[in-house]
């Protein structure tokens, strides 16, 4: 499976990427009534961190091409090509992205204009996320023509994206109180909100993604191809530690984040001595398990014919 490691961090990168960018949208959006200088404080630091991430994919794309310039013949029938289409989108949100945290750095331009630049990156995101998905939809790959493959593409956006961001915000928070006596009581709401809303869905996230394996099973069971056969053949038997111990990820996941929900159930800041350490377990903990359900999507194609 290792052979595919660049695609497995250049698909995994993209799509926490774009799911950070929409995450920390939805936060700036849901705190609309918060001051424009505490938002800022509070989600500038995650929202450095989105760039190079999506440097870092791309660099593992290059790498899985050959050569860097052989990228310029992905783009030679676009946009009716999928591939095109995903090199394309992705230099684009790489490149809206990096507007938007330059303006918001160096406060150039009205706020408005800021959050018009971040609107679009974020469709950009999405828009991304689906093109990726599409690459991988053949027909000729029955582990792969199915909807599960887009589904599982953006749940892996927004729950690797939303815990990314969750964490980022519970390091930045900490960072600030050990620099400063002072508490900012606005931020740490803020934060303890976002944090509270992140698990929550991550729950979520994480729960579609377990009930959906079996459904996957099942379809593979059904299909009438071979094809198929050897791809669960591969996913239960060749492959079954693997996808053990990526179910396992998931639940250590989903009761991380339980216990983060409960121990924040309280008043606004309730557990914050513990809120760095979950929050950035939990998202290592996904993460791993992310990289490995990867690893099995890429081990479990098999093609119809030769």
């Amino acid at each position: 499976m290792l052979h595919e490691l660049p695609l497995v961090i250049f698909t995994i990168a993209a799509q926490m990427s774009a799911g950070s960018f929409i995450v920390l949208g939805l936060i700036n959006l849901l705190g609309i009534g918060v001051k424009q200088e505490t938002m800022e404080k509070v989600t500038n630091p995650a929202l450095y961190a989105i760039g190079p991430l999506m440097v870092l994919g791309f660099v593992a794309s290059a790498t899985h091409l050959g050569h860097p310039l052989n990228a310029l013949n992905a783009v030679r029938h676009f946009p009716t090509s999928p591939l095109s289409l995903e090199v394309v989108l992705g230099s684009a949100f790489l490149g809206a992205g990096a507007l938007f945290a330059v303006l918001q750095w160096f406060k150039v331009g009205s706020f408005r204009l800021r959050q018009a630049v971040a609107v679009v990156a974020a469709a950009l995101g999405v828009a991304l996320v689906w093109a990726i998905s599409q690459v991988y939809s053949l027909s000729t790959v029955p582990a792969w023509a199915t909807y599960h493959t887009p589904m599982r593409f953006f749940l892996t956006a927004f729950l690797l994206g939303g815990l990314a961001v969750g964490a980022a915000l519970v390091i930045a928070a900490g960072i600030r109180a050990r620099r400063s006596a002072e508490v900012d009581p606005a931020a740490t709401t803020v934060v303890t909100r976002s944090v509270r809303g992140i698990a929550f869905g991550g729950i979520l996230a994480l729960g579609a993604k377990f009930m959906g394996l079996p459904a996957y099973i099942g379809y593979l069971g059904a299909h009438p191809s071979p094809a198929a056969a050897e791809s669960l053949h591969r996913l239960t038997d060749t492959y079954g530690l693997f996808s053990a111990a990526q179910t396992f990820l998931v639940f250590a996941g989903i009761a991380l984040l339980g216990y983060l929900l409960y121990r924040m159930s309280g008043k606004e800041g309730a557990g914050a001595r513990l809120l760095s350490s979950i929050a950035v377990l939990a998202f290592l903990l996904v993460l791993a398990g992310e990289v490995i359900g990867r690893m099995l999507f890429y081990a479990s194609m098999v093609r119809v014919g030769m």
